[in-house]
């Protein structure tokens, strides 16, 4: 029999970086979520203070697991 894979959607955000953003959402899935395969950033986004500076990183991304 094939192996099966199921995608979810998550949002993380994090005031240092891309990646840690896409760390902290994945620490979080794989707290409830075993087999993680991968993921795919779909969105990235930036929150900005009055001078343009970045005060927030935000990314939307995909998680794949293999469903036993």
């Amino acid at each position: 029999m094939g192996t099966v894979t199921k995608v979810i959607e998550v949002s993380s955000s994090s005031t240092k970086s891309v990646e840690d953003a896409v760390q902290a959402g994945l620490k979080k899935v794989a707290s409830s979520v075993k087999g993680i395969k991968g993921a795919w950033v779909n969105e990235i986004k930036v929150v900005t203070g009055d001078d343009g500076s970045i005060t927030e990183w935000r990314v939307n991304m995909r998680v794949s697991f293999v469903v036993s």
